[in-house]
Formats: C-alpha cells, sequence, structure tokens
C-alpha cells in the first residue's frame, strides 16, 4: 500500500491544522484519566470495586465514541454522577506538552504559515489545557467539534471547518493521531497527512501503515 501524504513540502503548505490530544499533548493524561481516575471516583461513588466499575465504562464510553458526547464533558458528568471538570483538575498535573512542539510551532508562524488547533476536545477541556500548557498564543485560532457541531471523524465537519477558515485544501497539511480522522480528511481532499505514531509518553509508537507517520515535530520542522 502506497504511503499517503509523504514528507511535507512546505513551501507548499499555506495552512497547518493540528489535533490537541496525542498530537500536541501526551495522550497519557486522557488515558490514565478516563480508564483509571474516572474508575476510581465511580468505583468510591457507587460502592463496586474499581475493576467492575472500569469494564462498566470502559463499555459505555465506547457507544458514544465517534459521537459529540465522546468528549462532552456534561455529558458525562450527568452520565456518571461524577463533576469530570473538577476530578480533570485534581489530576491536571499530568497535562504535558510532546517533544518538539513548541519549537515546531514557533518555526512554522515565523515561516508564514496560518495555524489552527482543531480538536474534538470539549470547550471546557480545552480552556483547561490551554490554561496548564499556555499554547493558545501560537495559534491563529482554536476550534473545538462543538464548533463544528460533529467529531473531526464525520465528513460535515471538514466541510464546516472550510466555511469557518477558507483554506485551499490542496495546501494543507493536517497532523493527527487518530487514524479515523486522517481518513475522514483524506476523503476530504487535505493534501499533506502527517500520523503522530507516539500519542502517549507511556505507550509505544503506533506507526500507520497508510499515513506519513512521525514519533515528534522534530522530523518534519522545516
Amino acid at each position: 500500500m502506497d504511503i499517503i501524504g509523504a514528507v511535507p513540502i512546505w513551501e507548499e503548505i499555506d495552512v497547518v491544522l493540528l489535533d490537541m490530544d496525542g498530537t500536541l499533548l501526551d495522550k497519557h493524561f486522557d488515558d490514565h484519566f478516563w480508564e483509571e481516575y474516572v474508575p476510581q471516583q465511580y468505583a468510591a461513588n457507587n460502592g463496586i470495586s474499581v475493576e467492575d466499575a472500569r469494564g462498566k465504562l470502559l463499555k459505555h464510553y465506547k457507544t458514544h465514541e465517534g459521537t459529540l458526547n465522546w468528549t462532552d464533558l456534561d455529558f458525562w458528568s450527568d452520565e456518571l454522577g461524577l463533576d469530570i471538570l473538577k476530578l480533570k483538575r485534581q489530576v491536571d498535573h499530568l497535562i504535558s506538552v510532546h517533544p518538539f512542539v513548541i519549537p515546531f510551532l514557533d518555526r512554522i508562524r515565523e515561516i508564514g504559515k496560518r495555524v489552527y488547533l482543531v480538536t474534538n476536545a470539549h470547550s471546557k477541556t480545552l480552556d483547561l489545557k490551554m490554561e496548564k500548557t499556555l499554547l493558545a498564543g501560537k495559534f491563529d485560532a482554536m476550534i473545538t467539534s462543538q464548533d463544528l457541531g460533529a467529531p473531526k471523524e464525520r465528513p460535515e465537519s471538514w466541510d464546516r471547518l472550510q466555511q469557518l477558515i477558507q483554506f485551499d485544501r490542496r495546501n494543507t497539511l493536517l497532523a493527527e493521531d487518530t487514524i479515523d480522522v486522517l481518513e475522514a480528511a483524506e476523503k476530504f481532499g487535505i493534501r499533506y497527512l502527517v500520523h503522530v505514531s507516539k500519542a502517549s509518553s507511556k505507550k509505544p509508537p503506533e506507526l500507520s501503515e497508510r499515513y506519513y507517520s512521525i514519533n515528534t515535530f522534530l522530523e518534519i520542522t522545516p
């Protein structure tokens, strides 16, 4: 199978679209939060074992994957009877930026690219993570799936994004750790597709057979 979206040719790129969790930020925070910390709190609230809570919650999460509910903190607070934002703040010391991200952002802005954060994360999660990482000033705009009315896996989200920021898909790069999102962007016609294989610092890289994969942004910094 041919690799889609080989090494970026920066002279041909005007717009850079960047995912947040797993791409710019270490996904370890999210994995730990949803797979360990929330089950612990849910178990304590409901008088069941952490293992039983984890099994129940992982199945429940799965039923909402690929929908706006998947990342909606208010939805999960209501569903689980927990203050999800409050719990996130209790472990927000785990929020961290991947190596080489800041130099990459500084460099692409220096050479005149338009840079957008495009994330499925809920607006409350986005606010918390920008507060912790101080990255907000490095983007022309930050756009959530709430703003788009659909998660990035859905084709309509890309039509809406096009309307919002007016980009030429032939001169656009997307960096993303989620294969389903890259597939949706490919169908939409985005030319440069970069897969971030090292989403979590605690897990080995997962290389894509279809998309050009990097471990860190040092590999594509112009």
